[in-house]
């Protein structure tokens, strides 16, 4: 499945892991893969913003209108990002409040395991539990347990679970 898609949120969130998870289920799937990322001044809590793309594309980065599914893990960014996704394309966020798009208060979620970072993956469980991405259940959980290290495995597949599960 040809996929276009962009992770948006602040410096500390865990964008560029949830980029990578991404990217490492389409690796395993043998999908080709590009992605890239944009986080100036990330570290003091700027705007972060990764594109990935799954299938055959000659360039990483994404045109207005064009992405197919947009991952906002901090509301705020809507109104810059937004216009990255195609009209019909998919929008899931990270949010408290009512509005466009899936939200899921995803740093609630993650605050009551502990971790605030990891709303990304509650997010991202959200979104699979939807379908809106290429991967299942199975290639994201696989994905993180490579990449997350070792001691936080279990409560980053914990974190993705709330999100699959959650109402």
């Amino acid at each position: 499945m040809k996929q276009q898609i962009i992770v948006s949120g602040i410096g500390g969130q865990g964008v560029l892991f949830l980029t990578r998870v991404i990217a490492q289920a389409a690796v395993n799937r043998g999908l080709p893969v590009l992605t890239s990322e944009t986080h100036g001044m990330a570290q003091r809590g700027g705007t972060v913003l990764s594109t990935i793309k799954v299938d055959n594309f000659a360039s990483p980065l994404i045109r207005a209108g064009q992405a197919d599914l947009g991952l906002l893990l901090w509301e705020e960014n809507l109104s810059v990002h937004q216009t990255l996704i195609r009209p019909e394309g998919g929008l899931y966020l990270n949010a408290a409040t009512a509005g466009p798009g899936e939200r899921i208060d995803a740093s609630a979620i993650a605050r009551g395991l502990g971790n605030a970072v990891l709303a990304n993956l509650v997010l991202l469980g959200l979104a699979v539990r939807k379908q809106a991405l290429f991967c299942c259940v199975d290639e994201c959980e696989t994905a993180i347990r490579q990449l997350a290290p070792q001691k936080f495995a279990r409560q980053n597949l914990e974190a993705f679970h709330q999100g699959l599960n959650h109402n």
